[in-house]
């Protein structure tokens, strides 16, 4: 009697182990599945989330088209999918990627462009909208040429190439659009003025497009990571940090890995889900701060920008 019940506790976990990797073997398998013989456009393919969404939807056997504003790093990310170490496993991507050379900021080369698209493949299964270019610095530094920049890559170019490529959606009755988004498009952050604004004004424009072609079986995701770091760069820690804002402002630096975001992405993408907010518990408890404690909200990050403001500068 007590050496079954010695061995009940390890059998147990043993089935719990394999349950658990039956399970993640059978949902990556139904994510792969999921994107097979899909279009799946995916703008700034180029940069470190972009090319991991490649990756994982190339992987998935879609029709890839990738665009960016830098052609060789383009052909580099073509090589780099196209270029199989296993000769097995050539099968698992029977699409070579269209590549596509798009600058958003640049909203009159956008409805070529999708016209493009859609003059090659017929129609666009899924618009991964993952452009963004960001700026930091006051508000009384940063021109309005410059604002008017950061609008047109992060709101009218993401918002235009959509608004073109939506009718084939809602003729078809089915597609899906996914903006990746950012936690500072639910709450600004101090010194980057524009670069909020403009993250703000993307996911007002998505939620409101959500509503409006639900009955078309289009869906319309937004996926919010707090900060997409670099693959192996953590963010340096500055003379304020003894501020009150310290915990909060480090914890909100250290942003999720690249992979990490792709792989929500598809997730968000075979689930169908409309709403995915990747964040540790600080950023989320700041946003509901934000929400239900504005002026305390106000109060603690007016604080701490005042206490960075008079650290004197590292020599």
């Amino acid at each position: 009697m007590g050496v079954m019940a010695m061995l009940m506790l390890p059998l147990l976990l043993l089935g719990i182990s394999g349950l658990l990797f039956i399970y993640q073997e059978v949902s990556r398998l139904w994510s792969k599945s999921a994107v097979q013989n899909k279009v799946v456009v995916i703008t700034d393919a180029i940069s470190g989330l972009g090319k991991e969404c490649a990756r994982v939807f190339h992987t998935g056997g879609a029709r890839l088209v990738l665009c960016g504003k830098n052609w060789e790093r383009l052909e580099n990310l073509y090589d780099a999918l196209t270029s199989v170490a296993d000769p097995r496993k050539v099968s698992l991507f029977p699409f070579t990627p269209k590549l596509v050379l798009l600058d958003l900021a640049d909203i009159s080369c956008v409805q070529d462009v999708a016209k493009e698209v859609l003059d090659c493949y017929g129609c666009v299964d899924i618009l991964i909208n993952n452009a963004s270019v960001k700026v930091k610095g006051p508000v009384d530094k940063i021109s309005l040429e410059l604002d008017k920049k950061i609008m047109d890559a992060n709101y009218f170019g993401p918002i235009t190439l959509t608004k073109v490529l939506l009718p084939n959606m809602i003729s078809r009755r089915t597609g899906q659009i996914v903006l990746v988004n950012n936690i500072q498009g639910k709450f600004g952050i101090p010194f980057r003025t524009a670069y909020s604004a403009s993250k703000h004004a993307a996911l007002g424009f998505f939620d409101c497009l959500r509503a409006e072609v639900e009955e078309y079986d289009v869906v319309v995701s937004t996926v919010s990571p707090t900060f997409i770091r670099s693959y192996h760069v953590y963010p340096e820690q500055g003379n304020w940090e003894s501020s009150i804002l310290k915990f909060f402002f480090r914890k909100l630096a250290y942003g999720v890995h690249p992979e990490e975001v792709a792989e929500e992405v598809m997730r968000t993408v075979r689930r169908k889900k409309q709403e995915v907010f990747m964040a540790n518990p600080i950023p989320k408890v700041a946003v509901y701060i934000r929400t239900f404690f504005p002026e305390f909200f106000f109060a603690v990050v007016a604080c701490g920008v005042k206490e960075k403001l008079n650290v004197p500068e590292e020599g």
